[in-house]
């Protein structure tokens, strides 16, 4: 597995959850100048782009997240996270990360993801 997502779960509608997505030994040393995105995939739907966080430390947001969750990066742990605060039912899916190219091209493979499920 080149990517491990993990910190999913059930949570009520209003929760928080944060995320963490590790990259492992075999490309971390090719991690840091990666643009990163996390991604997620809800039932029954096509997989969608949910924020992005450059090598630089840039972060923008699709709009249905867009002031409730953050991304953030740990180059040294080789991590990226994401912090998901006042989580709707709609947020229901499986997250993954992975790269991130405006080409819609990936680096690597992808994991299994991390699920969440928000209860109404």
């Amino acid at each position: 597995v080149q990517l491990q997502a993990s910190g999913g779960g059930l949570v009520q509608a209003g929760g928080s959850l944060r995320l963490s997505c590790v990259a492992s030994r075999s490309i971390s040393s090719v991690f840091n100048p990666k643009n990163m995105g996390w991604y997620r995939q809800p039932p029954g739907k096509e997989r969608e782009l949910v924020a992005v966080i450059t090598s630089g430390g840039d972060t923008t947001y699709a709009d249905s997240v867009k002031g409730r969750f953050t991304v953030s990066r740990d180059n040294a742990k080789k991590r990226v996270y994401l912090q998901m605060n006042s989580l709707k039912p709609e947020d229901t899916a499986v997250y993954y990360c992975n790269t991130y190219s405006a080409s819609g091209t990936y680096d690597w493979r992808w994991g299994q993801g991390t699920l969440v499920t928000v209860s109404s």
